[in-house]
This record gives structure tokens, C-alpha cells and sequence, in this order.
């Protein structure tokens, strides 16, 4: 029994019977995902020691990590669990305003914290004087502007499309290209407008991390030099490489789908949700000194 202007969200495509496993397997990521990124946020309330701009940004990307996840996985789990697969239209909306903006965000501070190690590596005299609290909280401001900004108008493309055919969504959550592809009214302004915007943003954020890091390494000659600069962005690095890899792929098979099933970009697109927020905190506890060490004192 739905109504007929709300959205059928149908979960996994042509997964229907491992239904109930991937719900386990999801569940078992967000409830790791909330509980990894909370310990991180309590560990770095907590310890008045751990309160410089490097943990404050460490902080944002956990809030980030937790809202990503819980935009989607929810829903996802009533989908897979309950079978409540109906969502009206204005949660569907909101959903994925929410869903894109935050991954937006995440990109943002990315390029924040790189920004932040390229001034401890090169300029650490300096880095008091440059990167202080009110300069995160301009940084962190900058880069939610960014993202709501760019969602706005893409949002205001998709609420006005007409949806006068099949409601069934052929997605776990209210994704972009599934959404838009029931419109009875053409999607290619808003896809092109998605693609140049998502484009413009990973683009950007990659080059200028990668220019950070470039000049670190041209900053520190010498091979044990540039190792022990590494290994100080080794946290860094290694998210970085979590959050782009895994979206760039799931973008490139949203907009070429004849490369993979319909199954497949859904579980794509859904891990690249997922997964970085599951690995972040781990990542940090298990590279990060100063937080394993705030965290075994706090535990």
C-alpha cells in the first residue's frame, strides 16, 4: 500500500535474495562506522592535549563520516529488513541533499588537512601563526558553503523535473541518477550539471592536494628525509586514497552504465558511502600515535 507520489526505493536490483546478508553486512558497517568516528570525537573532546588545528579538522571529517552514514544506511536497512521501501518525496530530496553535500564536504576537508600538513611539514615555525581555531573554523566554513552551494541548484533542477511514470528506484538509497532517470521530462541538465560539479570538485581538490604534497616532497630532499615526511601524512594518505579511489570509480560507473550491472554500481555506490567512514578511525587509532595513545587512557 504506497501512495502514489512517493518513491519505491528496491534495495539491491537483482540481489533480492542476499537481501538479508547485506543488511547484516551494512548494519555491521554503520554501527562500526558511529562507533569508530564517536570515539575519535570523545577522544578529542576529552584531551585537552589533542585540540590543534590538525585534530579539530580530524574532527570535522568525523562528523562528516557519521552524517554520510546515516543519511543513507537507515533507509537502507528498512529496505533490506522491514520491506518499508516507500520514502515521500521531500525525504527523498532531502536524502539526497544530504547524501551529496556531505561527500562534497569530505572532499573539502581533505584538502584542508592537506593544506594543514603541507604548513607543519614546510613552514613549522610558522604554523601556530598560520593554522589557529579561527582559521579551521573559516576553512571548515568555506567548505560547507562550498557544498551547499553546488547542491542547491542541482536540487532545484530535480524537484522541478515531472515524475509522472514508475516510481520504483532502482537504488538502495535516493541517489542522483536513479532518481532523476524516472523523470518523464529529459534529466541531461541536471546529470550534466551533476558530472561538471562533481567533476570540478574532486578535480580540484586532487590537484591541490597532490600540489601540497609535491611540495613537501620538494621541500624535504634526500630519501630518509622525504620517508619520515611521508610517514608523518601516512594517516593522511592513506584516507585520501580510501575516499577517491573507491568514488571515482563508483562515479564512473553511475555515468557509463553499460560497464557494469545495475547490482553492481548499486553496491559500488553504497560502499563508497560506507567504507571510508568505517576505515577513517581506524585508520588514525592505528597510525596516529597521539590518538592511540588519548584513546587507551580514555578506554
Amino acid at each position: 500500500n504506497t501512495t502514489s507520489s512517493s518513491f519505491i526505493l528496491m534495495g539491491f536490483p537483482g540481489l533480492e535474495s542476499f537481501h538479508t546478508y547485506l543488511g547484516i553486512l551494512f548494519c555491521s558497517a554503520y554501527i562500526l562506522a558511529v562507533a569508530g568516528n564517536g570515539a575519535v570525537l570523545l577522544v578529542l573532546g576529552l584531551d585537552q592535549s589533542l585540540q590543534t588545528p590538525s585534530h579539530l579538522l580530524l574532527a570535522m571529517l568525523a562528523l562528516t563520516d557519521v552524517l554520510t552514514v546515516t543519511s543513507a544506511v537507515p533507509k537502507m536497512l528498512s529496505v533490506l529488513w522491514l520491506g518499508s521501501a516507500e520514502i515521500s518525496p521531500v525525504s527523498c530530496f532531502v536524502q539526497m541533499f544530504l547524501v551529496h553535500s556531505s561527500t562534497a564536504v569530505e572532499s573539502g576537508v581533505l584538502l584542508a588537512m592537506a593544506a594543514d600538513r603541507y604548513v607543519a611539514v614546510c613552514h613549522p615555525l610558522r604554523y601556530h601563526a598560520v593554522l589557529n581555531s579561527q582559521a579551521v573554523a573559516q576553512m571548515g566554513l568555506a567548505v560547507v558553503l562550498r557544498a551547499v552551494l553546488a547542491m542547491v541548484p542541482l536540487a532545484g533542477m530535480v524537484t522541478a523535473l515531472p515524475y509522472c511514470g514508475s516510481r520504483a528506484v532502482p537504488h538502495s538509497y535516493c541517489e542522483h541518477m536513479a532518481v532523476t532517470g524516472l523523470a518523464c521530462a529529459s534529466p541531461e541538465p541536471s546529470r550534466l550539471y551533476s558530472l561538471l560539479w562533481s567533476s570540478l570538485t574532486v578535480g580540484t581538490d586532487l590537484a591541490l592536494i597532490a600540489v601540497s604534497y609535491g611540495m613537501i616532497l620538494r621541500a624535504v630532499p634526500g630519501k630518509e628525509p622525504c620517508r619520515k615526511a611521508l610517514s608523518t601524512c601516512g594517516c593522511h594518505l592513506s584516507v585520501v586514497l580510501l575516499f577517491y579511489i573507491p568514488g571515482i570509480v563508483s562515479v564512473f560507473c553511475q555515468h557509463f552504465p553499460g560497464s557494469v550491472s545495475v547490482s553492481t554500481q548499486v553496491l559500488l555506490a553504497d560502499l563508497y558511502l560506507a567504507l571510508p567512514a568505517l576505515l577513517d578511525p581506524l585508520v588514525y587509532s592505528l597510525r596516529s600515535r597521539q590518538i592511540r595513545r588519548a584513546l587507551l587512557r580514555v578506554l
